[in-house]
């Protein structure tokens, strides 16, 4: 791992998969949060966008949530019920504490989620990086979300604030755009209107030489719907507020995992299954 002061490097079978940015730069209205980009297949190709120009404040691969008790961490504008999106000074940042681990293949990190000068979350963040073939290796990510105050905190999405199918907040993974749209797909739905908002143990996304299979890792993971995009762009999430808000009493804890087959080339469901299920019980 090659570890610069505001980046490090992880590799698969020694070569480089991912950049893990604890400091990106960006306005305060982006709610910056440390991300990973660029993630790359074994081959080279770029499976991640960075601030494109569609959606200024989609980072890579990392968690993002619209409306922690109202504060945005998602960045961009909030929705207002019975108002729709609007600019509001209300963005809060993932601030990078510190690597509790950190090898060629993964890290631990500890992270605090902070607005208007109030720590609202603590975060364990553990990211493994595992060679599943030669074309094709898992990112194995896990986020734990601590209350630290003395009063319950409650996640929001659009959804839960009064827009439909905007369910998006959680792990999220802002994906390559190109010329045309990429596939979606899940053992039993084809397309993005049948998958997005569905629950599936896996879903994936593919390109045109590139393949990305997600797949909740745990059961409470699975029990939360999917958010996916692929004609305005190309992006998938796993929602923690898809009807009702998630609250975290005081001192309690809200963990999930998602693991994401990176893959050259465009795979089938046969395919995609298949490295799934080596994925998860690697």
């Amino acid at each position: 791992m090659t570890i610069t002061d505001d980046s490090l490097v992880l590799r698969v079978a020694g070569r480089p998969v991912g950049r893990y940015l604890t400091r990106p730069e960006v306005p305060a209205r982006l709610s910056p949060r440390p991300c990973l980009h660029p993630v790359t297949t074994l081959s080279g190709t770029a499976v991640t966008e960075l601030s494109p120009a569609d959606h200024l404040h989609h980072l890579g691969v990392g968690v993002a949530v619209p409306d922690v008790e109202g504060h945005n961490f998602w960045g961009g504008r909030t929705y207002v019920r019975d108002q729709g999106p609007t600019e509001l000074d209300n963005h809060g940042s993932q601030r990078h504490t510190a690597f509790q681990l950190r090898d060629p293949d993964g890290f631990v990190e500890t992270l605090r989620w902070v607005a208007s000068g109030t720590e609202l979350l603590r975060e364990r963040r553990t990211v493994a990086a595992t060679e599943l073939a030669d074309s094709a290796w898992a990112l194995d990510f896990t986020f734990s979300l601590t209350n630290i105050t003395h009063a319950p905190v409650s996640i929001g999405s659009p959804a839960t604030n009064g827009r439909p199918g905007a369910a998006y907040g959680g792990f999220f993974w802002r994906a390559r755009k190109e010329a045309a749209a990429p596939r979606v797909f899940t053992a039993g739905a084809e397309g993005e209107t049948e998958v997005h908002g569905s629950r599936a143990d896996w879903l994936a996304l593919a390109g045109d030489t590139w393949t990305l299979v997600f797949a909740g890792a745990t059961d409470t993971t699975r029990r939360d719907p999917w958010f996916v995009r692929a004609d305005e762009y190309p992006g998938v999430g796993s929602s923690l507020a898809h009807t009702d808000r998630l609250a975290i009493e005081p001192g309690g804890t809200a963990v999930r995992r998602v693991v994401t087959v990176v893959a050259d080339g465009t795979l089938d469901r046969v395919g995609a299954a298949a490295l799934v299920r080596k994925a998860v019980s690697a």
